[in-house]
């Protein structure tokens, strides 16, 4: 076939994935492996091909992902049900002031929603928005979106949040430049989508506060919630052990032993291993909390995470079908007689993506598929393939509409219309995306 035609092929396949999840109300996981072998056959694929294409594409991502997904929820429920995630939240708005209080909003869901799912984030944390607004600390789209814009940046930009993680791990960047990378691009795309712009549209749109927002507590699990202190210690471990690995393996021999113990040390998996053990122990055994009521919180923990695993799986079986049919590279050399640096095409490919089918999840796996082919022959560097992956987490969540869960979250959390959350929502997402992509870019021009 020819490139035109597997492009074509291409957008086909997602606008019939679209139709399948929007209109005939298919499950995501049933209609992307529906959807995956329809694009084989349709891009010319050896019939007899297709079944092992999927059988990779599921397995290649399912191998990392199901790992860092099942132990990060199990981690994140651990913190939530023993009120560290709420001490992070109240020390940061006491620190920073009722007047500052959108400020402390973002920072506290930029780091509060490192060890979680986004939409499981979005639910345990709304809550203290609206205490906040209560308190008189603003109004609910100020204090509101500047949550959501923590929240939204860390999961498109800094690891170990699912979507980065996945994508570093597809392309084969550094961890250890995802972090100080994602942290650059995170810092202005947050401020910019949260505190400034809350305050800014929070003149022009306002809602009451929903009926839904309540104030009652939830009940915590150990007693008094932890100090600050070892809430903030407990998200920082992970991330501290997968940055050593990338630091100190510079300065030492790639083949001595110490590398290698870094190397297993410093690995995602053992990183999040390590932090559940910690968790399970400091926040829950040594407080006087119940090994079997530590089981219990994981055990509840991993029911979502399988939907959010399966979900992912599927996505990674469209990307494979893309790469595996000629799609990627079909679409890789049309882009490339542009001229356009390959940080820029990985954000034009995974936004284009995000606005046809809504997932930042399948934007993300599907970026991958489609730039994967171009990056081969040009043999990047750690950091230049951390920017690539920044590029792609920024384009996998611009232009939010209603295709999109997320949408729907803000919708319906916050008491908006659909106007208004396009307004608000889509823009802050907009804001986000596009800055952290400018930030990749120009950290492409000057790192290796």
């Amino acid at each position: 076939m020819s490139d035109l035609s597997l492009i074509y092929t291409a957008i086909g396949s997602i606008a019939l994935l679209l139709f399948l999840v929007m209109k005939v109300r298919l499950h995501a996981v049933v209609a992307l492996i529906l959807v995956s072998f329809i694009a084989g056959l349709a891009s010319g694929m050896d019939p007899a091909d297709i079944a092992a294409t999927i059988e990779k594409g599921m397995g290649g991502t399912l191998g990392f992902v199901a790992v860092v997904v099942a132990l990060g929820a199990m981690f994140g429920r651990v913190m939530e049900e023993t009120g560290a995630l709420d001490q992070v939240a109240y020390t940061l708005l006491n620190r920073f002031g009722t007047n500052k209080a959108h400020w402390a909003m973002t920072f506290t869901g930029f780091i509060c929603a490192l060890p979680l799912f986004f939409d499981v984030a979005v639910v345990l944390l709304i809550g203290i928005a609206f205490a906040v607004v209560r308190r008189g600390g603003g109004s609910v789209i100020k204090i509101g979106i500047s949550l959501l814009a923590g929240i939204a940046t860390c999961q498109a930009f800094l690891i170990p949040a699912p979507g980065p993680i996945l994508v570093a791990s597809q392309l084969d960047a550094n961890f250890g430049y995802m972090i100080g990378i994602g942290l650059l691009a995170s810092i202005p795309a947050m401020i910019l989508g949260g505190p400034v712009f809350s305050s800014l549209i929070a003149k022009k749109v306002h809602v009451d506060l929903p009926e839904h927002a309540q104030t009652t507590e939830q009940e915590r699990v150990g007693g008094v919630a932890p100090s600050f202190g070892l809430a903030i210690s407990m998200i920082a471990f992970p991330l501290l052990l997968i940055g050593l690995k990338t630091i100190v393996a510079r300065f030492i021999d790639p083949d001595s032993t110490l590398n290698g113990w870094l190397q297993l040390i410093g690995h995602p998996f053992t990183a999040i291993l390590l932090a559940c053990l910690l968790a399970f122990y400091l926040l829950g055994i040594r407080r006087g909390v119940p090994k079997e009521r530590i089981m219990e919180i994981c055990g509840s923990a991993l029911q979502p995470a399988g939907v959010i695993i399966l979900v992912t799986g599927a996505g990674g079986v469209f990307k494979q079908v893309l790469i595996d049919s000629g799609v990627g590279g079909a679409l890789g050399n049309m882009l490339t007689e542009t001229g356009l640096p390959i940080v820029v095409l990985a954000f034009i490919l995974a936004a284009a993506v995000r606005v046809i089918q809504g997932s930042a999840t399948v934007a993300m796996l599907t970026a991958c598929g489609l730039i994967t082919p171009m990056l081969e022959p040009l043999n990047l560097g750690g950091a230049q393939l951390a920017a690539v992956t920044i590029a792609i987490g920024g384009g996998a969540i611009v232009l939010s509409h209603v295709n999109d869960s997320g949408f729907w979250l803000a919708n319906r959390f916050l008491g908006l219309s659909e106007k208004q959350t396009l307004q608000t929502w889509t823009v802050m997402e907009t804001i986000i995306g596009t800055t952290g992509a400018i930030v990749a870019i120009l950290v492409s021009l000057f790192l290796p």
